[in-house]
């Protein structure tokens, strides 16, 4: 067998459904894992065997739907499926949309969002090596119970999918329970010879119970026309399993999670606690990164080489260099420079730069905000549409006022810049490079080079001013006993 198959000529993904089970008014394909829908995660697989053509077939919300499968793959063709029900209506009209094909057609599901590229590779392979008409996926599993068998000849050849409760009819009317104790089943997933899925379909009904157009009505048209129809078995059942509910959902993103943190651990990084650790699968990582408990990684974040994050901490489009430090912090679409050193008890929002050996510390919040090499921010305050130089220390307690209820405006804070605790910069206002603020300085104007701001009001004392204005308060109280005492 070669190892790699040649490119089909098509592959097409069955979006269509409504997903009443999820209860949602969210389209099931479009509900996500690992940062991904799972319609994206059928279409990523589909794309890695390089069809001629890529086909999605929808109906349920279809302008939503078809909205995010073009945002996703923008090539994709878009087929609809009518008003007759069935999976094999709606291969058929997919077919219909790019018009007759000769060569493979995989026909795979919007649902499914655990089918690697391997796996399908390997269908495909099989499938035209061994010159077959149908070729099934299918898996072997403990307990069969709700999925359709695989029956096959003593040849191994595939002669009849038997769903379920007609496994059971048949053995409670014969007492035989050969079809019950099968554990290959069907997965759904097909690769056909193009021209004979055609052909097939055209003969296909829909005079059944259902009334819908089975698409395993093609394997027994295919056999009875001479076709081989053959099964190909993988031995990973989660990569065949589609989500039908909420509990299903839940069941394979920790599994796909599993996976993620298991490569990445088998790549260098240390994850002290997979189990509470959860990366999307657009994460990038380097080697000898680590991961603290209860870490969350989404959409894009990459992680350099030597950097440290968590415990407590998400991170959404987080770009964070080389020996970073990042812990207990909230952050969106940053970059944390190397050397850097973040946490604990940080939020950080979208836009900020922070550079290499610089500080955000506890109980900080910034928002588009440019962070000089060796600036700190320690502790208590805000930053937001502002630049601070390099090596620059703001003080506890310091924030930049830069909304004046209609508009933003921008602070600008030189190098080598000391602030004061309680510093309020009121923007827009710009401080010179060494310049220094006193303690609760309220900073409405620009400050030069080197200068010292301050707001110089002598201190007032007024005398028992609790006694007489907070009479019969714990206070009064306390200020009366020391008052006796002294």
């Amino acid at each position: 067998m070669s190892l790699n198959s040649s490119s089909p000529a098509a592959v097409i993904v069955l979006a269509a459904g409504a997903g009443t089970r999820m209860k949602s008014s969210l389209p099931k394909v479009l509900h996500s894992i690992g940062g991904r829908s799972l319609v994206g995660h059928a279409l990523d697989a589909a794309v890695s065997l390089k069809p001629e053509h890529l086909v999605a077939v929808v109906r349920h919300e279809r302008e939503r739907v078809v909205e995010h499968l073009l945002a996703h793959n923008a090539d994709l063709v878009i087929a609809d499926q009518d008003e007759i029900p069935g999976t094999g209506r709606a291969v058929e009209q997919g077919l219909e949309a790019i018009g007759s094909v000769t060569g493979t057609v995989v026909v795979t599901y919007g649902d499914v969002p655990l089918l690697t590229p391997e796996t399908l590779n390997a269908l495909v392979t099989e499938h035209q090596n061994a010159g077959n008409a149908v070729t099934v996926l299918s898996a072997d599993v403990p307990d069969a119970t709700g999925y359709g068998r695989i029956v096959r000849d003593d040849s191994g050849l595939v002669t009849q999918i038997v769903e379920h409760k007609d496994a059971l009819k048949i053995a409670e009317e014969t007492g035989d329970s050969t079809l019950v104790d099968i554990t290959e089943i069907n997965s759904g997933i097909y690769a056909f010879d193009g021209k004979i899925l055609s052909q097939s379909l055209a003969q296909v009904t829909t005079e059944n119970v259902q009334g819908e157009k089975y698409l395993t009505d093609v394997l027994e048209l295919a056999r009875e026309a001479g076709g081989r129809v053959a099964a190909y078995v993988t031995d990973d059942l989660m990569e065949v399993e589609g989500v039908n509910d909420r509990v299903q959902l839940a069941t394979l993103g920790a599994e796909l999670n599993r996976r993620v943190t298991q490569r990445w651990m088998r790549s260098g990084v240390t994850i002290i606690d997979p189990s509470t650790t959860w990366i999307d699968v657009d994460v990038e990582l380097a080697q000898d990164v680590t991961i603290k408990p209860n870490t969350q990684l989404h959409g894009t974040t990459t992680i350099a080489t030597g950097a440290t994050i968590g415990p407590d901490t998400t991170l959404h489009d987080v770009q964070v260099g080389e020996n970073a430090t990042v812990r207990r912090t909230e952050a969106t679409q940053a970059k944390i420079g190397p050397n850097a050193n973040v946490g604990p008890f940080t939020y950080i929002r979208p836009g900020t730069v922070l550079g290499e050996h610089g500080k955000i510390g506890a109980f900080y919040e910034t928002k588009n905000v440019n962070i000089g090499r060796g600036a700190k921010l320690s502790h208590l305050g805000y930053a937001g549409d502002a630049d601070i130089g390099e090596n620059t220390n703001i003080g506890c307690g310091n924030i930049t006022a830069n909304y004046d209820g209609v508009n933003k405006h921008r602070t600008t804070i030189g190098a080598e810049v000391r602030t004061g605790s309680n510093t309020v910069f009121t923007a827009p206002v710009e401080i010179g490079d060494g310049a220094y603020t006193a303690a609760g300085a309220v900073v409405r104007k620009n400050v030069p080079p080197g200068a010292l701001t301050m707001n110089a009001v002598d201190q007032r004392i007024i005398e028992d001013w609790v006694l007489e204005r907070r009479a019969g308060s714990a206070a009064a109280e306390a200020a009366q006993k020391a008052r006796d005492k002294s």
